[in-house]
């Protein structure tokens, strides 16, 4: 048994590629009505397009970057001008900048790991909870990853700031007891999206070893998990999913096959 989707009102954060857009074409198959935001407002506007086409009753589009307060505030000042409330909130921006060690890190790749991954979502929360609030079984899904549970040389902000949004979800699991609105963390692994190819600076090469001789998850595996965590009964909540390729035993452990 499952939460009726159809007309519910999703927003999700970065929505423009990767995980954040198939989970909203996920949705709008579904039948949700999308809220969608992301910095490429040209590629949101293409995913709005698609998401329409898949079925979803409605799909808005707007600017948003979650590291800067004005934007996530215009931005739910915008949700407000179509919908007095919010069914589910994915706060699915976030990415990693370079693999240095620490002794060669970076201050901006820190800077823009930690204002996305952690000050990104706790703005958004923030932002979203009283549209949240009133409706019976509204969730909040924040998407992590295996890095905030366990760590590897070169990512050391990163696993950082992927552990920070785990403490914030089980932080507001606490807070939000009682209020009805369920909380969750969707926690992927090896993914083939841009995800590479934005922390190599566009190096293509570099990134497509990152999966070679694997076959590693899509981002269409990450969006059904997150339309089937938003979909559980009201009473249900999935506090923490976990989701890896099965080549992929843990962070250090991946299975490769010999180049044909």
């Amino acid at each position: 048994m499952s939460t009726s989707l159809p007309g519910r009102w999703v927003l999700i954060t970065g929505a423009s590629s990767g995980f954040g857009a198939a989970g909203a074409r996920a949705f709008a198959a579904a039948g949700a009505r999308l809220l969608l935001g992301a910095r490429r407002t040209d590629r949101l506007a293409a995913v709005a397009e698609q998401c329409r086409q898949a079925g979803a009753p409605a799909a808005h589009a707007h600017a948003l970057d979650v590291a800067q307060t004005a934007s996530v505030n215009e931005f739910l000042a915008w949700v407000q001008t179509l919908t007095p409330r919010l069914d589910v909130l994915v706060n699915n921006a976030g990415g990693a900048l370079g693999l240095d060690p620490v002794a060669q890190g970076k201050d901006a790749d820190w800077e823009g790991m930690l204002q996305v991954n952690v000050l990104g979502v706790l703005r958004m929360v923030r932002a979203a909870l009283p549209l949240l609030v009133e409706q019976p079984g509204s969730m909040i899904v924040n998407v992590g990853s295996v890095a905030g549970r366990a760590v590897y040389e070169g990512g050391a902000a990163y696993c950082a700031a992927k552990a920070g949004e785990l403490q914030i979800t089980r932080t507001l699991r606490l807070e939000l007891s009682g209020t009805g609105v369920r909380v969750g963390t969707l926690d992927p692994g090896m993914a083939e999206t841009e995800f590479s190819l934005v922390r190599f600076n566009g190096d293509a090469a570099r990134a497509a070893k990152v999966y070679e001789g694997v076959e590693p998850l899509t981002a269409e595996d990450v969006g059904e998990a997150m339309v089937w965590m938003a979909s559980r009964p009201a009473h249900v909540c999935i506090d923490e999913l976990v989701i890896k390729c099965t080549d992929q035993a843990a962070l250090h452990k991946v299975h490769r096959r010999p180049r044909a």
